[in-house]
């Protein structure tokens, strides 16, 4: 299987990826109440999957972990679902 990272030339271009943990959808006047240290609550679980993506396209679901040893503390996403993306973004 040819490897398209290999024949690609924008295999090299750094692209973006968002994160979503969950939304939330207060109201207008409980958003203007938010202050420091006010909680808003998500539509998700602390254990349901997180969603990867670029632009408005999902590319994967994965689960939010820690890194260990010099980067310990970091943020990270261990993938569990990965679209196929052969046909592009």
């Amino acid at each position: 299987m040819e490897d398209l990272s290999d024949t690609n030339p924008f295999a090299q271009v750094p692209i973006e990826i968002t994160i979503s943990v969950g939304k939330a959808r207060p109201l207008v006047k409980d958003l203007l109440k938010l202050t420091k240290d006010a909680i808003l609550p998500l539509d998700r679980r602390v254990d349901d999957l997180v969603e990867l993506y670029v632009g408005d396209r999902l590319i994967a679901r994965g689960e939010l972990t820690e890194l260990e040893g010099e980067q310990s503390g970091q943020l990270a996403v261990r993938l569990t679902d990965v679209a196929n993306l052969r046909g592009g973004l």
